[in-house]
């Protein structure tokens, strides 16, 4: 079924503009509560959001539609992604419930949800609240005296501090390393220098200073620019970029060398292999991975399972086939023994406890494999996806059939967007450049003739 409010990752829009109004917003906690309801007296729901302006709209309409519904609803304000879904699980809370819309600019905002196991929603159980929300409008509203209530948590970004602190391997500390930290002026600008701080580093912090509006603005992990400056210009060890609400995270060395998701991956899944912690014999990651990653897993006796695009589908296959170590070239990263869902912060305390163990830089630690060279561009249309034309179909046959031994090529709709990626990996760059121009004139060309 293709849904109609969710995407990728829950639901995500411009801010006061459909899907992202409080109206939908009111429905969305209204549905959401019926299909969460427990069998005990009151159903419980944390909401928490991070710093963007529309937060002050999307919280409470929410929390109306909860309490609507029949919930008790516990708001403990700016807090990271991955610490909703420990508290919904730590809480024992029926439903947790984030408002964010990760990286992308402060205009934009969503919603996440996440089951009382404290993992995502399956595509099954977000068909339900869908059908739900489609519903008459007042159907599943409380009597008025079984309404729910609301209430603030202050000691939620404290228990996730502790949470987090407890991932750094026992007896392990940070004293003498200097690490810079870029919170995207989001979720995570009070935890994350805190938590670094008090395991010891030398701590250099920026985007710390969220307004409301600057949120992932020329910073953070989709513009780490700004942190590999101030790693080389401080003379720090390490450098890590985290995105708005924190569930993802990118690496700079001690020389400002930008480092992702997959060498992360490649660094944890060898070093955990090592050392008896991985399990499955290898790791899940999804089909953006790049191919250099694969090739050396497999040169140290490991394996790559890939899943579709979405860190959701990652732990699904995770949990599927009993893996612990999963995650996104983006920077998404699950570690299953600490999380059930992607946490920057667990992520780079992991590389930290490396480089610390085996007393290597950041640089030996995350240069562990010479990438394919991939390619990645947007292609944005109107009306009818450009991908269904036949010339297009015809393109992209000819230039898989092209790249057939020598590398692939992934075509991918955005789930949040109305654009394709457009993406190739060969061992040629020559390749990959005119593999994807070719498709990518395509693409243009039929949107052109259909507009």
């Amino acid at each position: 079924m293709s849904h109609r409010y969710f995407g990728t990752d829950g639901i995500r829009g411009r801010a006061n503009s459909w899907p992202m109004t409080a109206e939908v917003a009111l429905r969305l906690g209204v549905a959401t509560g019926m299909r969460f309801r427990s069998v005990r007296a009151r159903t419980r729901v944390v909401i928490g959001k991070d710093t963007r302006l529309s937060g002050y709209m999307i919280e409470p309409a929410l929390t109306a539609g909860f309490v609507s519904a029949g919930c008790d609803v516990i708001l403990v304000g700016p807090i990271p992604t991955p610490a909703i879904a420990m508290l919904t699980r730590s809480m024992r809370c029926d439903l947790g419930v984030m408002i964010s819309a990760s990286h992308n600019p402060f205009a934009d905002n969503g919603v996440k949800l996440f089951g009382p196991d404290g993992y995502k929603l399956s595509d099954e159980v977000q068909d339900e609240i869908e059908a739900l929300m489609d519903g008459p409008p007042d159907v599943g509203l409380a009597p008025s005296e079984k309404l729910g209530r609301a209430r603030r948590l202050d000691t939620a970004r404290d228990r996730y501090v502790e949470a987090i602190k407890g991932t750094l391997p026992r007896g392990l500390r940070l004293d003498g390393l200097k690490v810079a930290i870029d919170c995207a002026n989001g979720a995570a600008y009070s935890v994350a220098p805190t938590i670094l701080w008090e395991l010891g580093a030398d701590v250099t912090a920026i985007g710390v200073e969220p307004d409301g509006f600057n949120i992932n603005r020329d910073c953070g992990s989709t513009a780490p620019d700004a942190l590999a400056r101030a790693v080389v210009e401080k003379g720090c060890d390490i450098g890590f970029a985290l995105d708005g609400d924190a569930d993802r995270v990118i690496v700079v060395d001690e020389a400002g060398r930008q480092v992702d998701g997959d060498q992360i991956m490649a660094l944890i899944a060898t070093s955990w292999a090592k050392r008896n912690r991985l399990v499955g014999g290898g790791i899940v990651a999804t089909v953006m991975s790049n191919m250099g990653l694969e090739r050396y897993l497999e040169a140290s006796g490991l394996h790559l399972v890939r899943t579709q695009v979405g860190d959701r589908y990652v732990g699904e296959r995770m949990r599927a086939d009993g893996y612990n170590v999963g995650g996104e070239q983006s920077g998404h990263m699950i570690f299953s023994d600490y999380a059930t869902t992607g946490d920057g912060l667990v992520a780079a305390l992991q590389v930290l406890a490396v480089m610390v163990d085996d007393g290597i830089s950041a640089r030996a630690a995350t240069n562990r494999f010479e990438p394919w060279p991939q390619l990645l561009r947007n292609v944005r249309y109107a009306g009818q996806s450009p991908q269904t034309d036949p010339e297009v179909m015809a393109v992209i046959a000819a230039e898989t059939a092209r790249l057939d031994g020598h590398g692939r090529v992934l075509i991918r709709p955005s789930g949040t967007e109305t654009l394709i990626r457009v993406m190739a990996e060969a061992d040629d760059a020559a390749l990959v450049e005119s593999a994807v121009d070719r498709i990518v004139s395509a693409m243009e060309k039929a949107t052109a003739r259909r507009s």
